[in-house]
Formats: C-alpha cells, structure tokens, sequence
C-alpha cells in the first residue's frame, strides 16, 4: 500500500477530532501504511488507524461517533 492511497488531510482530521478526547495525542508528523491500515507519527507519539476508518473519514465523517473515537483515542502510545 503506498503511502499516498490514503488521504493525508483525513488522518490529521482524524487527529484533530482526537485531541478533543485526549490532548496528549500532538500534532500529525507523518503516516506510514501497513497491512492491516496506518501508523500515525504525531509530535507526542503514535496512533493506528484502520484504513476503514480513514475513509469513513474521508467520505462521511459524521457517521464516526464519539464512542468510536473514545475507542480509538485509547490506541495512543505516548512516545519520550
């Protein structure tokens, strides 16, 4: 999968709807693909996304609710 198959401007969406829940995600560095969807490099960490979701970000973002955020937002390991 190449890097350039998923929107860039949904995953920082996506993180910008993340720091809502949990501030300490940081800012989008950069993202690299993987089998299963995307690591996400922010300024504090990183984060994985499944590439459902960032579609569903990029197509219908209303449709991802809050508790699926929540969820998501737990996914954040915070890096020194």
């Amino acid at each position: 999968m190449s890097k350039d198959s998923l929107p860039t401007y949904a995953i920082v969406e996506l993180l910008i709807r993340l720091e809502e829940i949990n501030p300490l995600i940081g800012s989008y560095k950069d993202h690299v693909p993987h089998e299963y969807g995307v690591m996400v490099k922010t300024t504090n960490g990183h984060i994985n996304f499944s590439r459902q979701l960032v579609i569903q970000q990029f197509n219908n973002p209303g449709l991802i609710n809050k508790t699926e955020l929540e969820t998501v937002a737990q996914l954040f390991k915070y890096s020194t």
